[in-house]
């Protein structure tokens, strides 16, 4: 269920990252082990998970745990944090789990009701679940941040795509309602709207005034390990000034909106 790769040293708490891919979870992870968190990757494909895992550890020099998980599912979410909390406190929670679906657009008429079912239980239920296994430990130690990733699906209803924003819809409205509840309490919530299609890393090497040129983003994709900052300063913000909800987006335009 759960393999270790590296020892840490590091005192503060895990960093849970649920829906992990090889894009934006997989940097998502990278950059909270590259500042130290011992972190946790969820997924539903362990072999590939796994793969991640010894790739982070290796190249951060940190220790990752690789855990399956279906977020359709409660009792497979209940388990799967069974695991992350025996490692220690979750102090960072980021929720980029979804439920693929075809880039063209499917008539209402011909929607099933299992699919529309499937996107809600990935998108919000699952986030639903996620949540409540690591909010109290939250609230008792006062600290923690919960981040979930929505799309442009989360902000107006697109034609012929019903079943993702319904989901994103009520993720949005999940993140909202948490973030009055549980904000006094010292546990920052927010929502980060990626507006864009999620391309692959683009390295290291692409350094900070090479993206102010504009070069390596003439397809108009996302660089996820640039995306992946911003989930890093969500977290690190003063709770003087927290951001509830945050758009992210390339410099051209995303032509799927």
């Amino acid at each position: 269920m759960m393999r270790n790769m590296a020892s840490s040293g590091s005192s503060r708490g895990i960093a849970a990252i649920v829906g992990v891919g090889p894009n934006l979870g997989r940097s998502i992870a990278r950059k909270f082990a590259h500042e130290g968190y011992t972190v946790a990757i969820l997924a539903r494909d362990l072999d590939r998970l796994s793969k991640f895992a010894d790739e982070i550890a290796r190249e951060e020099k940190s220790q990752v745990f690789a855990i399956r998980i279906d977020c359709s599912e409660s009792r497979s979410v209940r388990e799967a944090f069974e695991g992350v909390l025996s490692l220690g406190f979750v102090e960072v929670l980021v929720y980029n789990a979804y439920q693929p679906v075809s880039w063209n657009p499917t008539k209402f008429t011909d929607i099933r009701i299992d699919s529309l079912e499937k996107s809600l239980a990935v998108s919000s239920v699952g986030a639903f679940h996620c949540a409540q296994q690591v909010l109290p430990g939250m609230v008792e130690r006062g600290r923690g941040t919960i981040l979930f990733t929505g799309c442009s699906a989360s902000l107006k209803g697109i034609a012929g795509y019903s079943e993702l924003c319904c989901g994103k819809f009520a993720l949005r409205a999940l993140s909202q309602c948490l973030s009055m509840e549980f904000q006094p309490y010292g546990v920052h919530i927010a929502h980060v709207i990626v507006d864009g299609v999620m391309g692959p890393p683009r390295g290291g090497s692409s350094s900070s005034s090479q993206r102010i040129a504009g070069v390596g983003v003439s397809d108009g994709s996302m660089d996820p390990d640039a995306v992946a900052q911003t989930y890093w300063h969500l977290h690190i913000q003063d709770r003087s000034a927290w951001t509830q909800e945050i758009d992210l987006r390339p410099s051209i335009p995303p032509r799927f909106c």
